[in-house]
Formats: C-alpha cells, sequence, structure tokens
C-alpha cells in the first residue's frame, strides 16, 4: 500500500471516528458553533476557533465577513467561486456547513434564492424568523429541497418570543418547519427554558445555546452550568422529546477572548452525556 493511499485512509478512519464517537452522537444530536459567537473575527478565522475547541458542525450568519483573502460577507448571493472555496475551507478541516440564519427575507424571490444556496452548500436546517405571510412558501421549499427551517425566539417582544407564538405560526404546515429554541434568550425574557422545551415538544428542531448570568435583560453569557440555566434538566427534556437536531453555541460576551469558554462549555456539556 503506497504512502499516499495510507495516509488518505487514516484520515478518512480519524473523522468517522470524530463524527460518529462523540457523546452527543449517541442520541442524534449535533453539536455546532454559531459563527456569531466569533462576530468579531472572519469566518476564515472563526473555523480555526471552533475546530480548536473540537466541534465540526458550523452555522454561520449572513453578515459575517468572509476573510481569507476573499471579499464580501457570508450572504447567500456569494458567487459560485466564492462557494467552492468555502467548501474547500470546510473540507480541508472536516467540518460541515450545517446551518445558515438568523435570516428574515423579504420577497419569495429571495426565499427561493435561498434555499438553492442551501441545497448547494449541503445546509441541513435555516434559522429564521419569517414573517407569517412567507410561512406556507417556506413549507413548500422545505419540503421541496429537503432542508428544515427552524424559528427562532429573540427575546421579548420579538413576536417568536414566547413558544406558543411559534406552534399557532406552524400549525398544519410541512413537519420540516419546527423552533430554533435560543434558551437564553427565553430566560432574558423571563421564561423557564425547561419549561418552554416542553410545550414545544418535538417540533424542536435546533437549538442555540447559552447559559446566562441572570434573569431579565441584563444577563450575558457565562460558561454553561455556571449560570441560571439546569442545563442537565435541558439534556434531560431533550432525551424526553426525541429531538434529533443540532445545537450550536452561541456565545454572546468577552467577544474577543472567549474561545476558551466555549471550549468549556463543549466540554462540560458532553460530561452529562457520558
Amino acid at each position: 500500500m503506497n504512502k499516499i493511499l495510507l495516509l488518505t485512509i487514516c484520515q478518512l478512519l480519524f473523522f468517522v471516528a470524530f463524527s460518529q464517537n462523540t457523546p452527543e452522537s449517541k442520541y442524534g444530536w449535533k453539536l455546532g458553533v454559531q459563527t456569531y459567537t466569533f462576530k468579531e473575527f472572519t469566518f476564515f478565522e472563526a473555523l480555526d476557533k471552533i475546530d480548536s475547541v473540537g466541534v465540526k458542525n458550523i452555522e454561520s450568519y449572513r453578515n459575517m465577513v468572509i476573510g481569507g483573502g476573499i471579499e464580501g460577507k457570508m450572504d447567500f448571493n456569494m458567487s459560485a467561486e466564492t462557494r467552492n472555496q468555502i467548501k474547500k475551507w470546510l473540507s480541508d478541516r472536516n467540518m460541515k456547513f450545517t446551518g445558515y440564519g438568523v435570516v428574515n427575507l423579504k420577497s419569495e424571490g429571495a426565499w427561493r434564492k435561498l434555499f438553492e444556496f442551501g441545497k448547494e452548500m449541503g445546509i441541513e436546517t435555516f434559522t429564521a424568523e419569517p414573517e407569517e405571510k412567507y410561512l406556507p412558501l417556506i413549507s413548500e421549499l422545505c419540503d421541496q429541497y429537503g432542508i428544515n427551517v427552524a424559528i427562532h425566539n429573540h427575546a421579548y417582544p420579538s413576536y417568536y418570543w414566547y413558544p406558543q407564538n411559534i406552534l399557532k405560526a406552524i400549525e398544519g404546515l410541512s413537519k420540516r418547519i419546527g423552533a430554533c429554541a435560543d434558551i437564553g434568550h427565553w430566560v432574558r425574557s423571563g421564561l423557564n427554558p425547561v419549561a418552554c422545551l416542553q410545550q414545544l415538544g418535538n417540533r424542536v428542531l435546533w437549538l442555540h445555546m447559552k447559559d446566562i448570568s441572570s434573569y431579565g435583560e441584563q444577563g450575558h453569557s457565562v460558561v454553561w452550568g455556571q449560570g441560571v440555566i439546569d442545563f442537565p434538566a435541558i439534556v434531560e427534556q431533550l432525551k424526553a422529546s426525541g429531538f434529533t437536531g443540532q445545537l450550536s453555541a452561541e456565545y454572546e460576551y468577552k467577544w474577543e477572548h472567549n474561545t476558551v469558554d466555549v471550549q468549556r462549555s463543549v466540554q462540560y456539556f458532553r460530561s452529562l452525556l457520558n
């Protein structure tokens, strides 16, 4: 066996082992990072930061500067050349572009372009806060392209801040439309995140994972397990509801020096699953 073939096999085995043997994978979960965590850096720089914390699944937001010698932002209207370069960066790191958002588009044409982008990039789920008038169209596009849309809850007074508002909006639509549960924003709205997950049940398709220093608007991100959110109870509720989506770390504090805190959060979360 030549050396190049042997090296290729070793790299493949490493990737398979990494992707299948994480503590969360036994529940059908993926652990990822929302690149907004590293908004002070470029997408190119964020990839190495995310890789360093032991996570391979990327959720990017639209306005992030690409970097790495490429002009522009992570907008879904990017050129084919730029898309190919981003796919190469991800492939080089054995990473997957699993999520994109939070989006709120203002025309039917824009939503269709978004799904075309998602199909090409291998995206599994868009996180979004769409106007309700677009939901029937989005439902059709979800089924047509095989891509989920998870409705995100910003804090009150955002329309989707309360779980029942999401359930009402998606009633009768594709099962590929559900909730992106931002547990930190529920805390900022004065809601109990475990109770909110219970209300949404199996319609939770995605999570934005935070721990918050205190209830209310003044709370800020802290290392998971060190704030007011009951992470063991979150884990048990996700198990009970049969959740099988991605949990994207979104650390919104100490913006230029938060990589270690994200790493500690990932390690804590995985310790709950062993």
